[in-house]
């Protein structure tokens, strides 16, 4: 029982929080908050910023919920960012019944819904273009929420996190949402340290335990004994003082069945029985067959373990997995959840044509879903995905079959989730999913306030070893890594604003060079040390004579010019023994220097082998050898010659002794003429090279310097060794620090030396840089290609183009193909887009260049995959025709279209941009946004 001390002391606490807003928000909830959740929203009531870090599902939203609440609640702005346009549309939803419509906005670049409003949702790439433009919509801001604030790590878009977070104003309190990582706290220190006191919160509970499975042919098995969470199995592996979770021994049994010599037998024979079940067990390897898709569900749906999510990391496969459970005649709905689904999908595509639904499979579409199964992934139309993500969340659809892209942030938890392999294809070739892959999959699974518990299922494939899954399952140990890098539209951006000796010192505050400044700190710990170390071995190696340092320096430099000399001489010795042997004829006499071959011998028969010859000889003594290469020191050349008798093939002895007998009686007669003792022919270049002198000389001033006559020269020697030794491997630690110490702003300097080469910037009277009018249209582009397009704006390119044509040249600077093109260039429908595209090309082989040069990546090429079929949507074609020829899926299509929009009303923007090309700009979105680009406001 608490003291009265105690109870006081609860009950003032208890009055306290009354009176907070965090108090005023619970009100609002129809649940109590977790302690991570409160801890986030203390922070932020008590002027804070913070990292909230939790897994998938955990409710971290729920903070950057409350960070709205305290804006609303003092009369400011909250901005709440998403990576990816899904997101967005969804936040914006979700915010507008909570807090109505009218003080709720959206902006997603091409999309703007009520842009003044209290609450703005946007992308993170809008709030960086805002900050670099001074939007007055910034005015009065007082939170902004970055939701999937790990994006960052993106090696194609994670700068933008990066850029935010440095140049949002000081006075803005930043609520960061992430994913669980394994170095928040290394994160947090960066925020700390670039935005003021944040405090970092890491959660790793799921709220919902999440159980894990192997689906082996038509049974369901546990990956764990012993009841083991997903939670537990990682707590287990991270704490060095207990077992590492144990894996299913029947799943062990039956990896090493199918792998007898690769898994250890632990003593299982025919006649072991299954501990859980008692029954006989036949260790003889068996096939395991693999349940169907359709199968599956079935045996999901008997064990209520839908709505489930299977993960099929490839678009066709996800399509036709819907095909076979339409096929197997499978239905996962009641008649009243089919009449819903049919109401709900007439309603989202009545505004599209009969053309259109034709053209994207609608009929295959609407059967699957009306049977609760559908599939979700880029391919689809966003108004298809759309309707999916909605049905998914009113519980409708009982079973989604997608690519990995459904884990990056859309709101679609399942009771269960299913990995159908545990590898991918990266593009290249086919990898391993890593353990955040796989949590960051597998956190689907478990609705937080509907499901108890959450379930994911890996299909049993032959060889798969369950100690790996285990692996997968039960890591956490997933670092954040920046992959921040100054840009050109960035550093041009930067420089208009804070000059360039103020934008390096921003660019030093990056998370990337926190990151790399922090690895340096063992580096340099190790340097130190080395440097301890080399005062004492340079103590040891001096000498009273003279600088041993000096004459060591001479040592090694004459042993190294002495190895090559030896080197260079073996090379043309060896040269020389091969091409004599090469030379050699059946009869010729010669002299084997050294081997067991050494002595007399007569070549039998010749080898014409070119680089390693091996002729066959007959010793003095009868034997019958090879001799190479290797037997020589040289050229070897022949004594004698007698004649092999016509017949002879070594088999008898006899013929053997006859012929030596022969040998021996030529070298008698010869011997009188030698006028050595060796036969052979061995000849040396002794000569005068320029390494021969150099050797000679650095010998004598070996011998003339000072320390050559010290008693002790051989002990200093062996300290000066180790002394190089040791300073050969301090110097390489020191280049380690000084290649991330201010490697940020050493790729500034790079990216400002191109910009400059282009005349985007220049030195002002006092020799500081700053934009030039070019410099000044760069501001206003984004994009991967941006300088290109920078470049060839600068020359017209684009002059003379009507709408459509300008629309289809514009998908040159953001199309990406989803696989390398490696077709000829396709011939364009005009001569204008020729000469437009060609003027593309010849910028980009000109700054490509410049780039490599000044060891910066290189900018993309043009991509012409989309010209045409671009320039025919815009000219009017309907979807069947402008996709004719391609390869392209209507909803690729429609995200590339919505891409050449955000381009074109950049290109408007542009400053001193010529008014009929902004007209024409204006006319070419216009012919872009319609039919299904249209239909898809709100995608992702």
């Amino acid at each position: 029982m608490s003291s009265p001390a105690d109870r006081y002391m609860a009950a003032k606490a208890r009055a306290a929080h009354a009176g907070t807003e965090l108090s005023a928000f619970e009100q609002t909830l129809d649940f109590e908050l977790d302690p991570f959740q409160s801890e986030g929203c203390r922070a932020l009531e008590q002027g804070h910023g913070v990292l909230v870090a939790a897994p998938t599902g955990a409710g971290k939203t729920v903070v950057g919920e409350f960070a709205i609440h305290l804006a609303l609640a003092t009369g400011r702005k909250a901005f709440y960012t998403t990576p990816i346009k899904a997101l967005s549309n969804q936040k914006f939803h979700e915010f507008s019944r909570r807090w109505g419509p009218e003080r709720v906005g959206l902006l997603t670049g091409d999309t703007s819904v009520n842009s003044e409003a209290d609450v703005v949702v946007m992308t993170t790439e809008v709030l960086r273009n805002m900050l670099y433009g001074g939007s007055s919509t910034l005015a009065n801001l007082g939170f902004v929420v970055m939701d999937e604030v790990h994006y960052l790590a993106d090696r194609f878009r994670g700068a933008v996190w990066e850029e935010v977070i440095i140049h949002l104003p000081d006075y803005v309190q930043l609520a960061s949402l992430s994913a669980t990582v394994s170095n928040a706290e290394e994160f947090g220190a960066w925020l700390d340290d670039v935005r003021g006191s944040t405090d970092v919160v890491v959660s790793e509970h799921r709220p919902v335990p999440l159980w894990q499975h192997v689906q082996v042919g038509p049974q369901l098995m546990d990956l764990f004994v012993d009841d083991t969470t997903v939670e537990e199995a990682a707590q287990r592996r991270s704490d060095k003082h207990r077992d590492e979770p144990e894996v299913n021994p029947e799943l062990l049994r039956l990896f090493r069945a199918q792998h007898p010599r690769g898994g250890r037998s632990g003593g299982r024979g025919p006649g072991h029985r299954n501990r859980r079940r008692g029954r006989p067990q036949d260790s003889r390897p068996a096939r395991q067959d693999r349940v169907s898709r359709p199968q599956l569900l079935r045996r999901l749906d008997a064990e209520a373990l839908l709505p489930a999510i299977t993960f099929i990391f490839s678009r066709a496969g996800c399509d036709a997995a819907v095909g076979q459970c339409v096929a197997a005649d499978l239905w996962l709905t009641t008649p009243q959840e089919q009449r819903t689904i049919r109401a709900f999908a007439a309603e989202a595509t009545a505004h599209m044509s009969t053309a259109d639904l034709a053209a994207l499979n609608y009929e295959d579409w609407y059967e699957g879903l009306v049977r609760g199964i559908s599939a979700h992934h880029a391919g689809m139309l966003p108004v298809f995905k759309e309707v999916v993500e909605q049905l998914f969340a009113e519980g409708l659809l009982k079973a989604v079959f997608a690519t990995e892209t459904l884990a990056l942030g859309i709101n679609m938890p399942a009771r269960s989730v299913v990995l159908e392999r545990l590898d991918k294809f990266n593009g290249e070739a086919r990898v391993d999913i890593t353990p955040g892959e796989y949590t960051q999959l597998t956190g689907r699974a478990g609705r937080r306030g509907i499901d108890v518990e959450g379930h994911a299922v890996v299909l049993w494939r032959d060889g798969m070893n369950p100690q790996t899954v285990a692996g997968l399952a039960s890591t956490r140990t997933y670092p954040l890594n920046s992959s921040f890098r100054p840009t050109y539209n960035m550093s041009t951006n930067l420089i208009a604003r804070y000059g360039a000796k103020r934008s390096r010192s921003i660019l030093e505050t990056s998370f990337a060079q926190f990151q790399a400044d922090r690895s340096v700190v063992g580096i340099a710990k190790r340097v130190r040390s080395q440097e301890k170390t080399l005062e004492a071995y340079r103590e040891a190696m001096s000498c009273r004579l003279g600088d041993f340092s000096q004459y060591a320096e001479l040592r090694r430099e004459l042993a190294g010019e002495e190895k090559s000399a030896s080197k260079s001489r073996s090379a043309r010795q060896r040269n020389d023994a091969a091409a004599s042997l090469q030379d050699l004829l059946p009869g010729d006499v010669v002299e084997i220097p050294h081997g067991r071959n050494a002595g007399w011998a007569v070549v039998l028969r010749e080898d014409a082998h070119p680089f390693d010859p091996r002729p066959h000889i007959l010793t003095v003594d009868g034997k019958l050898r090879r001799v190479g290469v290797n037997d020589l020191d040289g050229s070897l050349a022949p004594e004698s010659r007698i004649k092999i008798p016509k017949h002879f093939s070594g088999k008898s002895p006899q013929e053997r002794k006859d012929l030596a007998a022969t040998v021996r009686a030529a070298l008698r007669e010869h011997r009188p003429a030698r006028s050595g003792s060796g036969g052979h022919t061995i000849r040396f270049d002794r000569g005068t090279s320029a390494r021969d002198h150099r050797i000679e000389e650095l010998r004598r001033r070996l011998r003339a310097h000072p320390c050559h006559g010290c008693s002790d020269r051989e002990q200093h020697a062996r300290w000066a060794e180790r002394a190089w030794k040791l300073e050969k491997d301090t110097q390489g630690l020191r280049k380690q620090i000084a290649g991330r110490t201010g490697s940020i702003a050493a790729t500034f300097d790079r990216v400002c030396a191109v910009l400059t080469h282009f005349e985007y910037l220049e030195p002002d009277e006092s020799g500081h840089l700053r934009p030039t009018p070019a410099g000044e249209q760069l501001r206003r582009l984004y994009g991967e290609r941006d300088l290109l397009l920078a470049l060839s704006l600068r020359e017209g390119f684009l002059d003379g183009l009507d709408a459509p044509g300008l629309a289809g040249v514009m998908t040159a600077l953001v199309y990406q193909p989803r696989r390398e093109d490696q077709g000829s260039r396709p011939h364009l429908p005009t001569a204008h887009m020729e000469a437009a595209v060609q003027v593309l090309l010849e910028n980009w082989s000109v700054l490509s260049a410049q780039e490599a040069e000044h060891r910066l990546p290189v900018t993309g090429a043009p991509e012409l995959g989309l010209v045409e079929a671009m320039h025919r949507w815009a000219r009017g074609a309907t979807l069947t025709r402008t996709l004719t020829g391609t390869d392209l899926a209507a909803g690729d299509f429609v995200r590339w279209a919505k891409q050449t929009i955000d381009v074109l009303d950049q290109l408007r923007s542009v400053a001193g941009i010529d008014p009929q090309l902004r007209e024409t700009a204006h006319e070419a979105i216009e012919s872009v946004r319609r039919g299904v680009v249209e239909y898809s406001v709100f995608e992702q």
